[in-house]
């Protein structure tokens, strides 16, 4: 959603790089890149004027003039600000002391509000709550039967009395289900309401005798961040005729600008609590104003994709799986097992992208074929027992069949053996501390500043036919022979348990040293 927005702040703050002080005309063209670029983004006017106002006089004071790179410390004024105009903190929902917490969704039709009730159920349920979902739609075709069918695929039972299409009184169901919510120990309440096309007076009537009716804890209004400017209108309208507590944004995915998401907050005064950003049931989350400037600046969002792969990942299955790269017995079968967890993350476009500088090639990611991951499993599950445990044993007959088998070409087996060896052996040596190949710098990795692991084996090769190094200062020279003595007397120790005598001096003729050096060995 925000892809625009973040390439032009991207390019916006290359312009700065390299730049050891900042001049008046720098701020004022960084400035100007980012008021286009909002405004390209359909963030409301008045917010892009107060936004672009605080970035300049930040810009100008001394936090950039006396900071070691001015470039990098704009970046962060701009995050800050992103964060503030989100929300700055995040908001929890707030649960009732006592008797089942009542949250009240509304919004115009079209919004998602019924998947999104959804949802919210699942996510209170891996909460670890028990809520209930009340059907108080009854205006809309099939919204009753439509909460249902989401209701069964959570596992959340509904509450619908009425048949709904226009038959039954919201009202008296909201104020029912309170009382059937008590009787059958659920702590949580999530009531659908009726939407419109349109805000009109009937509609505000009758979402504000439900909420009189239940008084909620918390009135969420759903709006659809692709709407543009006038979700700003709507939800106005709404905290005029309604009120509400909280924001949540649906249709995070979409390709709008996103303008409403940055403006919603500044100019209702009401936070963003959760945002949804999917067509499945787990595509929801909070809505964390830092995480989401992050993403914006295209710095990525690391701790949701930790959260996500927390959930996501068998922490014990994890644990077996490094044992066995840490002891070289990593299979096929294994491989197979990492990829199903992956999956389970979700998409691969949505795991990348949140990834830092994912930016910078989301033309790639967005022609990523997330079928990939099914046609490797194919492949793998076409070999036998035997074959992914010991994929050594792989020739080209065996190739032929497991291509035949999978549907794909023997090329395809091929790259798929290949690129396993390679990530298995890259796998080890990070598992073994050897860190990632080819990276500079590091302990145990190629490349400059980082020595190259090298085997006992290899080791011996390189020395084959070489004399061991002797030092040019004869004094170290004998202390290096008296020590190599010493460790062969470790090794083979006298049987009468008592410690070898060194010949120094015969060690130090051993050297052949000019005649010159004798006197530094007295």
């Amino acid at each position: 959603m925000f892809a625009t927005l973040s390439d032009r702040l991207t390019a916006t703050f290359k312009n700065l790089r390299g730049k050891g002080r900042l001049s008046e005309a720098d701020i004022d063209a960084t400035a100007r890149e980012i008021r286009i670029a909002l405004l390209e983004a359909d963030v409301a006017l008045p917010v892009v004027k107060e936004f672009v106002a605080a970035i300049k006089e930040r810009a100008r004071g001394e936090e950039v003039s006396g900071a070691l790179n001015p470039a990098q410390q704009v970046v962060k004024i701009v995050n800050d600000e992103l964060v503030a105009i989100l929300g700055g903190e995040t908001r929890r929902l707030r649960y009732a002391k006592s008797g089942p917490t009542v949250i009240m969704l509304a919004g115009l039709q079209g919004a998602g509000k019924t998947t999104l009730a959804a949802k919210l159920a699942l996510w209170l349920k891996e909460q670890g709550k028990t809520p209930m979902l009340v059907a108080c739609d009854l205006q809309r075709p099939n919204a009753v039967q439509q909460l249902q069918v989401n209701g069964e695929k959570v596992g959340v039972p509904v509450y619908a009395p009425e048949p709904g299409n226009g038959v039954g009184d919201p009202v008296s169901v909201a104020k029912a289900s309170i009382e059937e919510a008590k009787r059958k120990l659920h702590d949580v309440v999530i009531v659908d309401t009726a939407g419109r096309l349109g805000v009109d007076a009937e509609m505000m009537a009758q979402a504000a005798g439900i909420r009189d009716a239940v008084q909620p804890d918390e009135v969420l209004f759903v709006v659809d961040a692709m709407i543009g400017q006038d979700a700003l209108v709507t939800a106005q309208a709404f905290l005029d005729g309604v009120g509400y507590d909280g924001v949540v944004l649906t249709k995070l995915d979409g390709d709008a600008r996103g303008g409403a998401a940055l403006s919603i907050r500044q100019v209702t005064g009401r936070p963003v609590m959760f945002a949804s950003s999917g067509e499945k049931m787990t595509d929801f989350d909070v809505f964390h104003p830092d995480r989401m400037a992050s993403r914006i600046l295209d710095m990525g969002d690391v701790l949701t994709l930790i959260e996500q792969a927390e959930k996501a990942f068998d922490q014990e299955e994890a644990l077996k799986a490094a044992e066995k790269l840490t002891g070289g017995d990593f299979t096929l079968d294994d491989f197979l097992s990492q990829m199903q967890q992956l999956k389970k993350l979700g998409s691969m476009q949505k795991i990348l992208g949140m990834l830092p500088g994912m930016g910078q090639i989301r033309e790639q990611l967005e022609n990523f074929d997330e079928r990939e991951i099914d046609r490797v499993e194919a492949v793998i599950r076409s070999m036998t027992p035997a074959e992914r445990a010991n994929p050594k044993i792989i020739d080209g007959s065996r190739r032929a069949r497991i291509a035949k088998g999978s549907g794909r070409t023997v090329s395809d087996v091929n790259q798929l053996v290949d690129r396993f060896f390679e990530a298995r052996k890259m796998m080890m040596q990070m598992a073994k501390g050897g860190g990632m190949p080819g990276m500079p710098g590091m302990p145990g990795m190629g490349g400059p500043g980082g020595g190259k692991r090298v085997s006992a084996k290899q080791k011996a090769k390189q020395t084959k036919g070489k004399g061991a190094r002797k030092s040019g200062n004869p004094a170290k020279a004998a202390q290096e022979a008296a020590a190599a003595a010493a460790k062969a007397a470790e090794a083979k120790p006298n049987p009468f348990g008592i410690g070898q005598d060194i010949d120094y001096e015969a060690a130090a003729e051993n050297l052949e040293l000019p005649k010159d050096f004798s006197k530094f060995l007295k």
